[in-house]
């Protein structure tokens, strides 16, 4: 592969440029105003895998944003790599907390980039580390290298649930068959610590509702004879964890994956500064649930947090108004053996049960996704775990991330494939936060490791 990554270094500020131009349209999928932004970015990956060298290229309509498909089938009696991206990000809000504006991108050095960092919305999730694939298979093909035959197929909701997915999917299993799936939509520990995510954690999103009175009220007339529906949210919020920080929602642990002792140990040796943690974040201490340290409470233990809250008068300056509604959207982060659709019963069901009778309350389900794991003793796992040792010169360490794509259960229970999560990005790296970045460093090593991965790949597979 050594004449795919001298073609790359050959062609890197190009490389560049592409990945600038690509983040400069604003392809939020959560915004109907972007729906031409959402149809600008898939003909952008469609063309840039023409020109790559792939075959049957088809931006393929759904019931929201369409979905890109490409292929190079070198030798059906090959194995075949299905990757996996999505090219729509989250909204950039809130804008005021941005250095530079989140569809301009620019290059700043930083502490942990001193190589230079890109900073724009989707910069790291995932336009980069998806467009990082669609160059290595350019410089595979360009140099004559590619072993195995290639699928492409970069949806365009991963940020709003993929909802459109599975139903592409069950229309198209022949299409998508594949001996595995790629996806660089995670993290690593460190640029000098390279680690393959083993384990994802499920999710269940909800929105919560609770109404008072029909109608707005003015707060010295009504204010204190009249239950203040905001007032009453935050109480039920705040009795979903008890003392020791425990989820209260009954029902919620039972189903709960044990993690052994070894497996606890393994998670202990991963490098972790809690002080430098506090610090990047700027918090004097941690939350969490009582008795697991930071690394496991994000990674094998299940999670309820509150993601937005409003209600009544949030505008300049003031109005004396107690609100007829107050509303919430709480996210349920779930770990192997636990339902997305029963936490999200179980909730419901509880949180209806705490409500006092001067409100009256409304759970609305959002999305979910399922826990998976995935084997470290499988091919695809020693593929890659060769490959990045190859590059960074290390041997990678098997981390379970914190965050969920649902999308890896659906393949697994759709198509039968695993799926081998190759991620370049950092924590640090503000996903989904303002001042998203993402490394040179770490966009030009993705590309350098991939071909490699299908290298050892292929001939594992032998």
């Amino acid at each position: 592969m050594e004449k795919a990554t001298n073609y790359s270094n050959q062609n890197k500020d190009r490389y560049l440029e592409e990945l600038l131009n690509i983040l400069r349209i604003p392809s939020v999928s959560a915004d109907s105003k972007h729906k031409d932004d959402m149809i600008r970015t898939a003909e952008f990956i469609k063309a840039s895998l023409e020109k790559a060298g792939a075959d049957n290229i088809e931006i393929c309509p759904t019931k929201g944003h369409p979905i890109v498909y490409a292929e190079k089938i070198i030798d059906p009696k090959l194995p075949t790599v299905l990757v996996y991206g999505h090219y729509d990000v989250q909204p950039p809000d809130p804008l005021e907390l941005w250095e530079s504006p989140p569809f301009e991108p620019i290059i700043k050095k930083t502490n942990l980039h001193p190589e230079g960092a890109i900073y724009a919305r989707g910069s790291c999730d995932d336009k980069g580390q998806m467009y990082m694939h669609v160059k290595a298979f350019e410089s595979m093909m360009q140099t004559g290298t590619l072993p195995c035959n290639i699928k492409f197929m970069i949806e365009g909701e991963e940020e709003v649930g993929s909802s459109n997915l599975g139903i592409f999917i069950k229309a198209n299993k022949q299409k998508l068959k594949s001996d595995v799936v790629l996806i660089s939509d995670t993290s690593m520990i460190a640029n000098d610590i390279p680690s393959i995510d083993v384990g994802l954690r499920g999710l269940a999103y909800l929105q919560v509702e609770v109404t008072g009175p029909n109608r707005d009220l003015h707060s010295g007339v009504y204010g204190g004879a009249v239950a203040n529906p905001a007032t009453i949210l935050c109480k039920m919020i705040a009795s979903l964890h008890d003392e020791n920080n425990h989820v209260t929602v009954k029902g919620f642990y039972d189903d709960v994956m044990t993690v052994s002792d070894k497996d606890r140990a393994d998670l202990a040796k991963i490098p972790f500064d809690e002080n430098e943690y506090k610090k990047d974040l700027g918090i004097k201490e941690v939350w969490g649930e009582k008795g697991y340290t930071t690394i496991e409470r994000t990674s094998i233990r299940p999670t309820l947090e509150v993601n937005g809250i409003w209600g009544g008068y949030t505008g300049e300056g003031a109005k004396t108004v107690l609100p007829s509604k107050a509303n919430a959207k709480i996210s349920m982060r779930l770990v192997p053996n636990q339902s997305s659709e029963k936490i999200a019963e179980l909730f419901t069901k509880h949180f209806k049960s705490i409500a006092p009778d001067n409100v009256t309350v409304k759970v609305t389900a959002d999305h979910g996704g399922e826990p998976v794991i995935t084997p470290t003793d499988s091919v695809p796992f020693q593929a890659a775990s060769k490959a990045m040792e190859k590059t960074f010169g290390k041997k990678p360490i098997a981390t379970r991330s914190g965050g969920s794509i649902p999308i890896v259960a659906l393949f697994e229970r759709e198509l039968g494939v695993k799926s081998v999560l190759f991620g370049f990005g950092l924590d640090s790296d503000n996903l989904h936060s303002p001042n998203e970045k993402y490394g040179l460093f770490n966009f030009y090593k993705g590309i350098e490791t991939i071909p490699y991965f299908f290298k050892y790949y292929s001939e594992l597979m032998k």
